[in-house]
């Protein structure tokens, strides 16, 4: 904001000076006269010098407002039409612009003859593109629009921002159907939002307990078409999205125009349900509408019945699912049995199991020739060892002193036990004992004759010479 050495008026609906404002030329009430000063002092020229003991008046900040809205140039702005009050014998039309995307409006005067010049009728809900002044009013102290020219937007441009948004919310991918969550089996509380009273929430309430009657449903009725459906719908899917209880949200309309089903293919409500941790099942319209949000949510119904089909299965289908499964498994079971049965009786009906002793006879029969193999070594071995002792015997008896003694010698031996080998290992009057084959005899040494010594000299070298 400036600080202009006087401020210019606003203007209003029909080029005159706003309520609340001076014609130019003149002064408001209260305010001094060009040159004058004030009767509390000087103003500050600027709002960042007023101060607690200097402050602006109201009537100045507000002829401030209003010379800086003045400047603003005009401006093309689009939005949609939530009010449109057209009063009989006036030629001021009023409207209320309401923001399609977030929770802004703002109200807007525009001639009669600038109402009826659009190509297109302009009546609540419709979406325009205006050409637009602002303008403020210093006594209300409130800001409006006074438009020149107003232009619906047409169906074909609609649809082109729909398309044009798709390629751009495809390429940051949340259409990819990687991201997409699968449907619980059996969901214990189920999310469900739709129009006030309407027939999906009946569609899809009574076919979903019809096929599950177990199924519970938290439901948030809302608008479903209109200025203030999206904020609802975006509201009621952040509210399931965080309840714990909740298992799937589905999103649920019975169908509608095109531009019935903007709100659906509208920025924030797509990124509201990408953004949710909850499966969401769409079921707004029918086979031949495609908002955006069914591209988005991780399932997409054709309507709301077929929603409720998707969501729970069906307990009559799910019995008898199970009873197939049974008698398939029981068959299963049985042929498995029999198969095993008709295996074993053909492995038991093989002659090595008919008679298991079979195998055992070729071993018995070596092992037996093994034995009488041994038993035939043997003998041998024993009879050869037999015919060697006896002939070792033989020699020793043939080499045995007692051999010796049986042809007729004998063997002297001390009383000490030596044996006397020579004449001179004995003296006379020694007891010896002579050994013979079969005893023994004790004898006494004598002295020999002087003729028989030589003798008895030479017998006894002759004995030591037959001695073994």
């Amino acid at each position: 904001m400036t600080d202009a050495a006087a401020p210019t008026p606003a203007r209003g609906p029909a080029g005159a000076p706003a309520p609340g404002t001076s014609a130019p030329g003149t002064r408001a009430p209260g305010t001094p006269a060009p040159g004058a000063p004030a009767a509390r002092g000087a103003l500050p020229p600027r709002a960042a010098d007023t101060t607690p003991s200097a402050p602006w008046p109201l009537r100045h900040l507000s002829a401030k407002i209003a010379d800086y809205v003045h400047r603003m140039p005009s401006v093309w702005v689009e939005g949609q039409v939530v009010q449109l009050n057209r009063r009989p014998g006036t030629s001021v039309v009023f409207l209320t612009l309401r923001d399609t995307d977030a929770d802004v409006s703002m109200p807007v005067t525009a001639h009669v003859r600038v109402l009826d010049a659009a190509t297109t009728p302009v009546e609540e809900g419709a979406h325009v593109v205006l050409h637009a002044t602002p303008t403020f009013w210093a006594k209300r102290g409130s800001l409006s629009l006074q438009a020149d020219e107003i232009r619906a937007v047409g169906l074909g441009e609609l649809l082109a921002r729909i398309e044009h948004l798709k390629r751009v919310l495809a390429a940051e991918g949340l259409f990819d159907h990687a991201r997409k969550r699968p449907l619980p089996f059996l969901p214990r509380v189920v999310g469900l939002v739709c129009g006030r009273e309407s027939k999906a929430e009946h569609d899809v309430v009574v076919n979903a307990r019809a096929r599950w009657p177990q199924v519970e449903f938290e439901i948030r009725e809302v608008a479903v078409q209109g200025p203030a459906a999206v904020g609802e719908v975006c509201r009621a899917v952040a509210e399931l999205d965080a309840d714990d209880r909740v298992e799937v949200i589905v999103i649920a309309r019975g169908g509608g125009s095109v531009e019935d089903l903007l709100p659906f293919s509208n920025e924030t409500l797509v990124r509201t349900v990408a953004a949710c941790r909850t499966p969401v099942v769409s079921a707004i319209g029918h086979e031949t509408d495609t908002p955006l949000l069914d591209l988005v949510a991780d399932h997409r119904a054709s309507t709301p019945t077929d929603a409720a089909k998707r969501i729970v299965p069906d307990v009559g289908e799910e019995r008898a699912r199970l009873g197939q499964a049974r008698t398939r498994m029981r068959h299963a079971i049985e042929g498995l049995l029999r198969r095993e049965a008709e295996r074993l009786h053909a492995v038991r009906s093989r002659p090595a199991l008919a008679r298991p002793e079979a195998l055992l006879d070729v071993h018995a029969r070596h092992v037996a020739d093994l034995r009488r193999s041994a038993w035939r070594a043997l003998d041998v071995r024993v009879a050869a060892g037999a015919a060697e002792v006896r002939h070792l015997a033989a020699q020793v008896a043939a080499l045995s002193p007692a051999a010796t003694l049986e042809r007729g010698y004998a063997v002297v031996q001390r009383d000490d036990g030596r044996v006397v080998r020579s004449p001179d290992d004995v003296a006379p009057g020694d007891r010896v004992r002579v050994r013979l084959a079969r005893g023994s005899l004790a004898a006494r040494v004598e002295e020999p004759d002087e003729g028989s010594s030589a003798e008895a000299t030479g017998g006894s070298a002759r004995r030591g010479a037959r001695r073994p």
